[in-house]
Formats: structure tokens, sequence, C-alpha cells
């Protein structure tokens, strides 16, 4: 995936101007930024929910708008951040939503459509959750139902936009597992949106911090989640220490100390 040259704005409002930025295949690419750097406007572009004003979107080599709709769902599956719930439906049902894609006048439902649903549901931990109603399921829960919808569209590149939203810390990190394994053994590519900084830095090959319109720094976990990159982008005072479990970056927010006129960063 690549954008050359892209304006995104709403309204009267520009995001990014003149944009360039290419996603390698087959790796685990995590956008980062302050709130309001543009991260979810950036992932909608990639995602054909937002088109440039200017700039081309490509996927594969090919402008995104010259795809078909069902062409470009079963190269691209995204997760938005709220996504709609539909009323009425079951785990698996809403989970069977991402076989659509595949589904024509000449091919119709399978065994293997089935079979895939299964494995999504399995390895999401929804089994056992799958005949209830997606209206009584915790957020935690209905957040993992699609995110095995994602899995059951088996698209070459997906795109999360802060998938651990309502996860508490034990269901992040399985859900970060979960793209981890789907990355190493399907290949696929991943453009993840994710405010953990040090999450960011475990399960990801690259990072892309993003502000003030443009792209603040671009590389490894290591070179990006730097003291200096992270005042710059998050006017964030931190160390950054290796992780003692994955000896990946550790972000460690400097301790801020009351004052009268507000809090002054301990030495």
């Amino acid at each position: 995936m690549e954008v050359r040259d892209i304006t995104l704005s709403y309204e009267r409002s520009v995001v990014f101007e003149g944009l360039h930025l290419s996603i390698e295949a087959g790796k685990v690419t995590t956008l980062i930024g302050a709130n309001g750097s543009g991260k979810s406007t950036l992932l909608k572009a990639f995602g054909r929910i937002l088109m440039p004003s200017t700039g081309t979107v490509y996927l594969d080599g090919r402008p995104v708008r010259e795809y078909a709709t069902r062409e470009v769902a079963r190269r691209l599956a995204i997760l938005p951040q709220k996504p709609l719930t539909p009323s009425a439906t079951s785990v698996r049902d809403l989970v069977s939503r991402g076989r659509h894609p595949h589904q024509s006048l000449l091919k119709s439902w399978t065994s293997s459509d089935a079979e895939v649903i299964d494995a999504a549901l399995a390895a999401t931990g929804l089994s056992d959750l799958a005949a209830r109603d997606v209206g009584s399921l915790s957020g935690g829960q209905l957040q993992r139902a699609w995110v095995a919808l994602v899995l059951a569209q088996e698209s070459p590149t997906i795109l999360l936009d802060e998938p651990t939203t309502f996860l508490d810390l034990s269901h992040q990190l399985d859900l970060l597992e979960l793209v981890r394994s789907i990355n190493r053994e399907r290949g696929a590519t991943v453009v993840m949106v994710l405010h953990d900084l040090s999450l960011a830095g475990r399960y990801s090959d690259r990072l892309v911090a993003v502000g003030r319109g443009r792209v603040l720094a671009d590389g490894t976990p290591w070179e990006v989640l730097t003291p200096e990159i992270l005042r710059s982008a998050f006017d964030l005072d931190a160390l950054v220490v290796p992780d003692p479990s994955s000896g990946t970056p550790l972000v460690v927010p400097a301790v801020r100390a009351e004052t009268t006129s507000g809090f002054a960063l301990l030495p």
C-alpha cells in the first residue's frame, strides 16, 4: 500500500497535505501520535473510507479508487474505531459477514466458509458465545467479535483502528499476539493504530509517528520510540528502556510533581 502526495481534510480542516507513505508488505506497521494527529484519518484513506482531495492511494500498485467494492474487500479488511453493530444478530452471523466478499451468483456458501468462521471464532475465544446476540455482549467481547469478522474475511491486508479498545490488559495482549500470529502464519500485511506506545513497540515491525500534518518519525520501534521523538510527537518526557520480558522498547513517563502552579517533572 502507498499514498502519494495526498491531501486529507474534513470540510475546511486540513489534516495532511502532500503526504507520502509506503506500507511494506508482510509487516506489522503501527501508526502512533497524539490525539487529533490524524492516525485514524490516514487509516481511513488506506481503507477507501475517506477519499483524498488530491493525490492517490495505491493498493497492490493500482489506485484503490479503481477497484470494485467487493474486490477491495477481498484484498483489504478494515476494523474501524467504532463499527456500527447490527441489532438482533448472533455472534456467528456477525462473523459470517466476513465471508460476503467471497460470495457471488456463481459461488454460494460452502463448507469451507463454515470452517473459516469456526476458526475465527476459536481464535478470538468466542466459540462458546457463537449463538449469543451481539447486543448482550460486553464491550470486550463485542470487540473480539469484530476482530473475528476481520479474520473470517481472509484478506491479505488488514487495517485495525485501535483494536484493543474496551479490552483489559490480558485480552489486549491476547489480541495483539493473535494479530502477530496472523502476520507470521499468513504473511498478512497489518496496519494498526495504537495508543499504548510500549505495546506498539512490542508487536510492530515498524512505527510511523504522525503529527502537525506530516510524518514525524518512521522506522523500527527502537528508532522511533526515543525521548526526543516522544517529546516532539506527544509533548511527553519519558525514559525508554528495554522491556525485561520482550527486549522491546518500554516507555516510562517521567514522574510529575505537583506544584502551586501545576506540575513539574521530577529529576
